[in-house]
């Protein structure tokens, strides 16, 4: 094989692909189309040379004009941080925001079983009997009391991590669990019961203005997380049952991964709340200022999901996995 006679005679077509290339983001549909023809005919030509008459200096050069043409046509992988960049901006916001509904109920649900609790707890001395001997609740209410130094008993950053922990394992087991509803029913009721009786013997003891500057610092960003989680699993659950146009196995798919990304997201939003929990609840900062940074955290995070979340939800994203990664689905009849 003459390799000059072959150079000279494909040359141009190499040098016109390379010049494409260098303007790849701004070709027209023409240019576009020449590139992947050019790209296939170079391909051939590589394959030739490789075979017939190996020239390291120009299979080389040949090699690398492939793989960039192949990486335009084909297009390249998305880079990671891409990828969080999609997640944080628009997944984890719009699957939070699509499933509204769902931890909106839960929300209310939650704060009236606990107001109910707290209501009866705090007027009925027989249910505060039943709950402990008199010394036993004055242990807990009183002041530096079990209840004020379970927040300072630790080393912040340990206690920081054992929060975390402990709620993104609720978080978790609620979104994993919500495919079955009941238990995560079991599981909100038990902890608004423990909420309302903790908030019903501190108001009976003269000391609600300390439950709550304890509480809301922390509590409205945390209980939030936990709403979340167990509303995007009561909705996976209800997918269960009623799945809507779509196949149950296809609808059933999409929900537990948007479910999954929620988990993902959940756990740096109970990480913030455990280090509020940690720093900030125990701190010896006015009760207005530890209010006033939960209050702050709690509404970046509803502004977050309301404006980035129903922007993207909007666009169409649902926190599922693109379309092009999720696979082929097997046709199904009409």
């Amino acid at each position: 094989m003459d390799i000059d006679a072959f150079v000279a005679v494909h040359s141009r077509d190499w040098a016109r692909l390379e010049s494409l290339l260098t303007r790849s983001s701004r070709l027209t549909g023409d240019e576009a189309e020449e590139v992947v023809a050019l790209y296939q005919r170079t391909a051939t030509h590589l394959s030739i040379l490789q075979s017939a008459a190996p020239d390291p200096a120009l299979v080389g050069r040949l090699s690398s004009l492939v793989a960039r043409a192949r990486s335009t046509v084909a297009g390249a992988s998305t880079p990671a941080r891409r990828d969080v960049a999609d997640f944080v901006l628009r997944g984890f916001p719009a699957a939070v925001y699509r499933a509204t509904p769902w931890w909106a109920a839960v929300s209310a649900a939650f704060l009236v079983v606990a107001g109910v609790m707290a209501a009866w707890v705090a007027r009925t001395p027989e249910v505060q009997a039943s709950i402990g001997a008199p010394d036993e609740i004055a242990t807990l209410t009183r002041p530096g009391g079990e209840f004020e130094s379970y927040y300072s008993t630790h080393a912040a950053s340990s206690f920081a991590a054992q929060v975390w922990t402990n709620n993104a394992w609720v978080a978790a087991m609620s979104l994993a669990l919500g495919i079955t509803i009941v238990p995560v029913l079991f599981v909100l009721w038990t902890n608004a019961a423990n909420v309302g009786v903790a908030l019903g013997l501190m108001a009976d003891a003269g000391r609600l203005d300390i439950f709550l500057g304890l509480l809301i610092p922390h509590g409205l960003l945390e209980l939030t997380a936990v709403f979340v989680a167990a509303g995007a699993g009561l909705r996976v659950g209800w997918t269960l049952i009623d799945p809507g146009p779509d196949p149950r196995s296809v609808a059933l798919a999409r929900e537990g991964r948007a479910a999954m990304g929620i988990a993902i997201g959940l756990v740096v939003v109970l990480l913030i709340s455990g280090i509020i929990e940690a720093f900030v609840t125990p701190s010896g900062l006015p009760t207005w200022a530890r209010i006033g940074i939960g209050v702050l955290a709690e509404v970046l995070f509803l502004a977050y999901v309301v404006i980035l979340g129903g922007r993207a939800a909007r666009a169409g994203h649902t926190g599922d996995i693109d379309p092009t990664a999720a696979g082929d689905l097997r046709p199904v009849a009409a």
